[in-house]
């Protein structure tokens, strides 16, 4: 199950790099994305490298999980990605809409998917409440 899972995890990353790619150019923001999105998943530079060079390849194309929770991610991940740059592109729209569509997903679903995320920032990434130690001694 370790390879099945390994290889889950290199299909998901090798998707954000087709999203990114999507409209002709990888800006850094884009590439900071989904460079913290491969640390996350725990696959190293090497993987990275190979989803790169498989999306510049005539080849490239999302390829979609079967599983519900896996889709769910990376639909959100693929909006984290299209959002990176702050300028989404028509190429991206219709990639992300083709996705959807062939993962039968409704307007509501993508509705609820899209009221489940975070708020994005600027550089593309989940907006989150920061605590200060104001007051604490460490």
């Amino acid at each position: 199950m370790a390879d099945e899972s390994f290889i889950r995890r290199k299909r998901h990353l090798q998707n954000l790099v087709v999203m990114a790619l999507a409209d002709g150019q990888l800006g850094e923001r884009e590439v900071n994305v989904v460079a913290d999105r491969c640390i996350e998943l725990g696959l190293s530079e090497v993987e990275l490298h190979e989803a790169i060079r498989y999306s510049l390849s005539d080849d490239a194309a999302l390829e979609l999980p079967e599983d519900p929770d896996e889709r769910e991610a990376l639909m959100k991940d693929l909006i984290r990605v299209m959002a990176a740059d702050g300028d989404l592109q028509e190429s991206e729209k219709r990639l992300f809409a083709l996705a959807a569509a062939r993962m039968n997903l409704t307007p509501d679903d993508l509705d609820r998917l899209l009221a489940s995320m975070p708020p994005i920032s600027d550089a593309g990434a989940p907006v989150q409440d920061i605590e200060t130690d104001e007051g604490s001694e460490s």
